[in-house]
């Protein structure tokens, strides 16, 4: 399809580590990107100056306003909450956040009648699968609060379409990593719980170890093994997904991943390799909720929507990030 400046694209938390890679990706596409976060863990900074709303999904008057006064044509939805291990013990701020505030977007895209959306779900929906890589049409079986709030959108999406005919593209991926290649923006949360910027953060005197949680699952090394996927590729991925259903394409899952699966163990070699640090690290308890193996089919994105990801191998993954640590003090 022929995109235009004119086409408004509502990137709902758009200022979180995702959603600032996909307004980058929309600009270089030539849409019109327009972010709605409450910078609860996002960040201004992150975003062009001039596209940001600051509001939260759960201000359903803000939001009618929204969708009231600008034109959207489609929305593209980042702003969950995505710990597992604060899912298993804060469940009802999971299902607050990423159900209930969920419904309450569906709902102003109802009344203002915008039928498109691409949603940001998760191989946590799986749980432990009975084989890998994971299809898409694996047994769905989640085994935390985190994956059932995700599973719990994607039937609710489901049903908006038999319903009124909500179209979504619904992208269940694996672990996003990397930085953009300019370093202008990165992957800064806080507190961080994801293991590559922590590692980096131990290597550049920021942090004094990584923790390693669980080193006896049933794996090569022990350690817990994921599939990791370059933010950019991810956000290139969304884009081709939003273009198919503004070509009027039926709604339709994909996952999103590389297909290759790394230990914990072997993402600390690399990162000490990239980073040249011997980044030590302590050894503590398995996390709940955590499965042992998560490994994606990314095949039918490639095949049917022609998708290339640009950063395939973990050491330039891993290299994009680092350059965004020693470039932009972690951001700030």
């Amino acid at each position: 399809m022929t995109s235009s400046p004119s086409m408004k694209i509502l990137v709902v938390g758009g200022a979180g580590y995702i959603g600032s890679h996909m307004v980058r990706e929309l600009i270089d596409k030539g849409f019109d990107p327009l972010v709605y976060d409450n910078l609860s863990t996002g960040h201004s900074w992150a975003v062009p100056e001039g596209s940001l709303i600051e509001g939260d999904l759960a201000d359903t008057a803000a939001l009618n306003r929204l969708f009231e006064t600008v034109n959207i044509r489609a929305v593209m939805h980042f702003a969950s909450s995505i710990q597992v291990a604060e899912s298993v013990v804060e469940p009802l701020k999971y299902y607050r956040n990423n159900v209930a505030n969920t419904l309450n977007l569906l709902a102003a895209m109802r009344q203002n009648g915008v039928k498109r959306i691409v949603f940001s779900s998760t191989a946590a929906v799986y749980g432990s699968p009975l084989s890998v890589p994971i299809s898409e049409q694996a047994p769905l079986n989640p085994e935390n609060p985190y994956g059932r709030s995700k599973l719990m959108v994607e039937q609710v999406l489901a049903d908006c379409d038999h319903a009124w005919g909500l179209k979504s593209a619904v992208l269940r991926y694996f672990n996003a990593a990397g930085a953009h290649p300019s370093a202008a923006i990165g992957e800064a949360h806080t507190p961080e719980s994801h293991l590559i910027p922590i590692m980096l953060q131990v290597a550049s005197g920021r942090r004094e170890s990584v923790t390693i949680y669980g080193t006896d699952y049933p794996t090569r090394d022990g350690t817990c093994i994921r599939d990791y996927i370059h933010v950019c590729d991810l956000a290139s991925a969304h884009s081709l997904a939003l273009e198919a259903l503004l070509d009027d394409s039926g709604s339709f899952v994909c996952n999103l991943g590389n297909g290759l699966g790394y230990s914990i163990q072997e993402v600390m070699e690399v990162g000490r390799a990239v980073t040249g640090h011997p980044i030590p690290v302590s050894i503590g308890q398995r996390r709940p909720g955590d499965p042992a193996l998560l490994v994606a089919s990314a095949d039918k994105m490639r095949s049917e929507f022609g998708w290339k990801p640009r950063f395939a191998d973990l050491p330039s993954i891993i290299g994009t990030a680092w350059k965004w640590h020693q470039n932009n003090g972690y951001g700030f």
